[in-house]
């Protein structure tokens, strides 16, 4: 049964404190503040001191979707060298 509460020993929370100080300029009362503000997350704490955002999972598409981006992709290339030789040409 999972009720939402997680232990954390607290020898873990001085290698995060640790490592957050040793990363940062944090002291270690700001630093344990930070961890418990980033769910005790030491990468997400270091994350947010350098102003990293979060990385976003892509969107998945379907099968068709992505053939017709690759299709659209390729004749977007081909139009672009096919203009760019056309001008070269009429120069």
């Amino acid at each position: 049964m999972n009720d939402g509460i997680s232990f954390i020993i607290n020898e873990d929370i001085e290698k995060k404190v640790k490592m957050i100080m040793a990363q940062t300029d944090y002291v270690d009362e700001v630093a344990r503040d930070q961890l418990k503000k980033y769910n005790y997350d030491e990468i997400a704490v270091i994350r947010g001191y350098f102003g990293l955002a979060e990385k976003k999972a892509p969107v998945a598409s379907s099968l068709n979707q992505e053939i017709y981006k690759q299709i659209r992709y390729k004749l977007d290339g081909s139009m672009k060298e096919y203009n760019s030789k056309k001008l070269d040409n009429d120069k």
